[in-house]
């Protein structure tokens, strides 16, 4: 079985109802956590997923919204008692998070920097699709267009499931190749349909995308506060025949 989780649902903007940008995907055993904005470590708590359980850590790009709780977990990991987890956590992230990672360290001393064994970040390549082989997974990336360091990622499940985390970006061909037949994208939709904002989609270019890519669930999050006050799924759906959620903080979907 297959579960998303969507930790946060909201932006860099404050919200009591919306948390910032994060979601979990847990497969087979495997817990693994797309985005981590400040105060995810307590939206994972809410949602009954302990910390320690965390496999892997995917980064879509380091804008401060989705890499803010970073530092909190490997903080977290070497002075909170009861933490008790003894094999290391893998970081997917763009080639130059282990620059960003050091510069943090930089900062923080000691304090930021993860236990011996305990963390293993690898770097994945912005300027073309990538496959690697994380058994039982199979993770897929390819570039996005949002930063220089923006990346979509594609995760094929040991139960055949496979969902695709589109990232914070514009409409992005790329996108669409990644994501062609998956049984769930989770996509960005910042934005009401006439309130473009530059880097992120609208709910018809997110429509347009699941429909061209042929997936067959579609979750919209990381929506800015503005989109609360208007109708996303209309102008989704004009685009796209099949079933769209609106996300919302701690929203738990089942792949059968």
């Amino acid at each position: 079985m297959t579960e998303i989780v969507i930790i946060g649902s909201g932006t860099c903007v404050p919200s009591l109802r919306r948390g910032g940008p994060s979601t979990c995907l847990l497969t087979d055993g495997i817990t693994i956590l797309v985005d981590s904005a400040s105060g995810t470590l307590r939206q994972l708590v809410k949602a009954g997923i302990p910390y320690e359980s965390l496999d892997y850590l995917l980064y879509t790009h380091v804008h401060p919204d989705h890499v803010g709780e970073f530092i909190p977990y490997v903080f977290a990991t070497k002075y909170a008692p009861g933490f008790n987890r003894t094999t290391p956590v893998t970081v997917l992230a763009a080639k130059g998070f282990k620059a960003f990672y050091q510069h943090l360290k930089d900062a923080y001393g000691h304090w930021a920097e993860a236990d011996p064994g305990m963390l293993n970040i690898e770097e994945i390549p912005v300027e073309m699709q990538t496959a690697l082989q994380l058994p039982p997974l199979i993770v897929r990336t390819t570039p996005t267009r949002h930063t220089p360091m923006s990346l979509a990622y594609r995760i094929e499940c040991p139960d055949g499931k496979a969902v695709v985390f589109s990232g914070d970006t514009e409409f992005s061909p790329e996108l669409i190749e990644l994501a062609k037949d998956a049984d769930l994208m989770v996509c960005e939709c910042a934005a009401p349909e006439g309130h473009r904002i530059p880097g992120h989609l609208i709910p018809s270019e997110a429509g347009k995308i699941a429909k061209e890519a042929g997936v067959k669930r579609l979750i919209l999050t990381h929506f800015y506060p503005n989109c609360d006050q208007h109708d996303l799924l209309t102008p989704c759906k004009k685009e796209y025949s099949g079933p769209v959620v609106l996300a919302e903080d701690l929203m738990r979907i089942i792949l059968v």
